[in-house]
This record gives structure tokens, sequence and C-alpha cells, in this order.
């Protein structure tokens, strides 16, 4: 029988196979997996490996193959590098004033599992004390970077390994934070907020419903499974995370028109005005991410994660000043921007010639195009919203941003590239990570239970891409 001999940092495995596999399906027990931002498509490049051997698929140059693409023929030996570690998870969050009113049990779990990162805080539930915090990325990266991916790859055979990839995830967080807060056993309840897809791949249920027309959800949770708590989604792509970060703005409670978005790959927006939530979803894409663009990265030590113009030139900076090893999303999103500036980039998207940001990596006229759909379709999003509510720029009284992403970005360059009327940066509030916030507050106050179920229940969504208008807002918000 054919072996793959796979080689990692410090360890060395051999791997013995029958047919013709795909390697990257070979390598997906491996820590050091590489991901596949495009679902395995071959586009984005990201799963490259070193190899050598019995592969279908000749290496380049460099010696690298698709891991997506090759399929072991015979015995063949493989490089995997270490992973690098993510530096900017945002794991901060709003202090909530409600009167403790704490479900039953001594300790809690908090758990916000994002598309790209999942975030585990530890509360002693007597006082509300945060006994420890932690984070990674979403194993199920490896898989897919976006949702819709997920979703292809939980309908193509892999519901078991996505929810095996996730909850190993948030056990492995939680055994974590126990031990760094001292505790020699679990907590009692764990709040799980996320996504409306993230919730369905970690209970294990077919995502069948949210994968064609009419595109709606057959389960929206809000109940207990074992010790946890799935928080209430209000549609198929308006999850449970969007139900927290509402509930930790308090924003239902004010007389004021708001907006409020989640600026990640599966773009969120709710909009309360005149007692009436109204919230939709866009599929953003993963490039806020660093999926899709050719130099795309997270936020890894030498990212590119601030960008600025200075006497006419292009000046970087990178996570903990290390060598340039890729472009995050808040620089690039930065870097579009500067580039305006300098007009090396003109409104349509046209881009005179490649970046160069270091040897080997460049921002390309395609990763503009990729800039230009992500920000495209969030843009769109939030004017087909005002204008279905009869909402104008000048009546919004506060434009909250939540999300680990919306932390780390610069809101006069993302104005500036047109992801938000520039009017909105004086009422901007950030809010960090509110869906840790708000799965705190479920935590420590029983009535914030009752609130989230009213919060989904009561909330309008929307099929933005459906709504008169948006076609229309979606070609105009391409341009810069």
């Amino acid at each position: 029988m054919p072996e793959c001999t796979v080689h990692t940092v410090g360890e060395t495995r051999r791997i013995s196979f029958s047919g013709t596999p795909v390697l990257h399906d070979l390598l997906l027990p491996f820590a050091d997996a590489p991901e596949r931002p495009c679902g395995g498509r071959g586009r984005c490049g990201k799963c490259a490996v070193y190899a050598k051997g019995g592969l279908s698929v000749p290496p380049d140059e460099q010696g690298k193959v698709l891991s997506c693409q090759a399929h072991l023929t015979g015995d063949a030996e493989v490089w995997l590098p270490r992973r690098q570690i993510l530096l900017q998870i945002e794991t901060g969050t709003l202090a909530s004033d409600m009167p403790l009113s704490p479900m039953p049990g001594d300790i809690g779990a908090a758990v916000d599992i994002g598309t790209t990162t999942v975030v585990l805080q530890l509360i002693r539930l007597s006082d509300g004390e945060i006994l420890s915090t932690v984070s990674c990325e979403n194993p199920q990266r490896i898989i897919a970077a976006d949702v819709i991916g997920r979703i292809e790859a939980a309908l193509k055979g892999q519901p078991a390994l996505l929810k095996n990839l996730i909850c190993g995830c948030v056990d492995d967080l939680e055994r974590e934070a126990c031990a760094r807060a001292g505790l020699s056993r679990l907590s009692d309840v764990r709040i799980i907020a996320g996504n409306t897809t993230m919730l369905y791949l970690y209970s294990g249920r077919s995502p069948k419903t949210l994968a064609s027309a009419p595109f709606e959800a057959d389960c929206l949770f809000g109940f207990r499974e074992g010790r946890d708590l799935l928080v209430s989604c209000a549609g198929a792509f308006v999850g449970g995370d969007i139900t927290c970060a509402i509930l930790s703005s308090r924003m239902q409670h004010r007389e004021e028109t708001a907006l409020l978005i989640d600026v990640g790959t599966n773009g969120e927006i709710a909009l309360w005005h005149n007692g009436v939530l109204r919230c939709c979803a866009t599929a953003a894409g993963p490039a806020f991410e660093g999926g899709g663009i050719s130099c795309g990265c997270g936020s890894i030590r030498g990212a590119i994660d601030r960008v600025s113009v200075r006497d006419g030139q292009l000046s970087f900076h990178t996570l903990e000043d290390a060598p340039v090893t890729g472009l995050c999303g808040s620089g690039l999103i930065d870097l579009t921007a500067a580039l305006l500036e300098t007009e090396q980039l003109d409104e349509t998207g046209y881009l005179e010639e490649d970046v160069k940001l270091a040897d080997g990596i460049a921002l390309t006229g395609q990763d503009i195009r990729q800039v230009q759909l992500a920000k495209g379709a969030i843009a769109a999003g939030i004017r087909t919203l005002m204008s279905l509510a009869g909402v104008t720029a000048d009546q919004i009284g506060t434009f909250y941003i939540a999300g680990g992403f919306g932390s780390h970005l610069n809101l006069h360059s993302a104005a500036r590239i047109g992801l938000f009327p520039a009017e909105f940066i004086p009422r901007a509030r950030v809010l960090g990570n509110a869906s840790l916030s708000g799965a705190r507050q479920l935590l420590l106050s029983m009535p914030s239970m009752r609130e989230s179920e009213e919060i989904a229940g009561r909330a309008q969504c929307l099929n933005a891409a459906a709504c008169p208008g948006f076609s229309d807002a979606f070609v105009e918000s391409m341009l810069f």
C-alpha cells in the first residue's frame, strides 16, 4: 500500500492510503494543515505545500502543489510549515450594567463562534467576574474561509468533520480557560453565539435549507442541548451573534435611529428606526479576512496592518514591526484608500500596475476587484436597508461597529473607499466583540435571555439581494 510521508515541525508521520485521494484530505488531521479560503476550487493558491513523488500534478518551479487539486498516485512526501498564530483576535467586550440575575450554577462560559475566530470567556456567575479569556482561529478554515464554502462541504459529505472540528475547538478552549483560572472542573453552562451557519455546523444539523431557495432556516435555535444554550437567530443569515450584538449595544432601548454592522465574511446589518428592527446579511466574502487576496493573510506577525501616505509615498506598518509577510484586512482597506490618494487607483477600480509590498508580495488589480465586491456588498446592504425604512444618512444617531475586524478598522480609510458614508464617522461607536459581550450578558441576566428571544423574533429579516434597488446600489457601490 502506498504511503505519504508528512513532515511537520518536530514530527514526521507516514500515512498509508488506497486509491487516489486528494492530498488536502489526507492532511486534515494535522494541526498545521493548510487552509482553503476558496473552498478547494483551486483559485486562491493558499493551500500550496512543498511536495514530491506520486502526484497527479507536477510541482511548480518552487516545488509546490495546490493540495486541494493534487491527487496522490503513489508514494509521496509533503512538508507542512508551522501555521502562524493570529495576533489580533478581538476579545474586548462591553461591561454590562444589568442587575445580576445569573443562570443556575457556579461557572459559565460565553462563547463566540466566528467564521474566522473563536473566543471563550469563563465567568463566575455569582458576581460576573471574568476568570479567563482564550481564543484561536476557527479550525473550519482548513475546509473553507466563508460560510458558503462550509455549507457546500457539509452537503458534500463532510458534516461530521465540520462538527468535530468546531466542537473539539470549543472543548479545547474551555479546558485551557479552566486551567488558566486554576479550576479543576468545567463550566456548568455555555452560551454559544455565532452566525446561523456556525450554529448549524456546531450542532451537527444539515444546512441544506440554507443552500437553496427560498434560503430559509429550519432551525433558529434559542434552546439548550446539554450544557450548551444556542442563542436565538433572527434568520438564515442573521444569527445569534447579531442578536447578542444588538442586546449588548442596547440600541433597541433608545429612541434614536441607529445602525449596526458586523463587517466580516458574512456582513450583517441591523437598523433600528421608529421601533422597528430591520436586518439583512450580505455576502461580503473573506477579502477583509485576507481570503481571496493574492497577498492576503490574517493578523499574523509581519502582516501589514496600517498604511499611510507620507510625502506622496506609501508607508507601511507591520504587526510586531516584523518583515512583511502579507496584507491583513485593516491594511488592505488602508492601502486601497492610500492608492486612491496617490491616484495610482481610480474610482472605477483601475490600478495602473501591481503595487509591490515586499519581495514576492504585491497587490494586484484582481485583488482590488475583490475589495470592490466585498465593500460593494456591505455598502449596498446599508443603502438598501435605509431606503426601505425611509431613512437618510443624517438621521442615523449612532453607528455601531461590531466584530473583531471593525475594532481594528481605520474609519476614515473605510469611508474613503465607500464602505459606509463619511458622515457616519463622528457618530461611530466601536463595540469590540459585541457577540461575546451579549453572550456574557445572557449568562448573568435571566431577563436578558427573554429579551434576546424577543430581539430575534421581532427582527424583520430581509433578503437584501432580492430587494428593489439592491442591484443598482451594488453596482454604484462598486465604485470608489
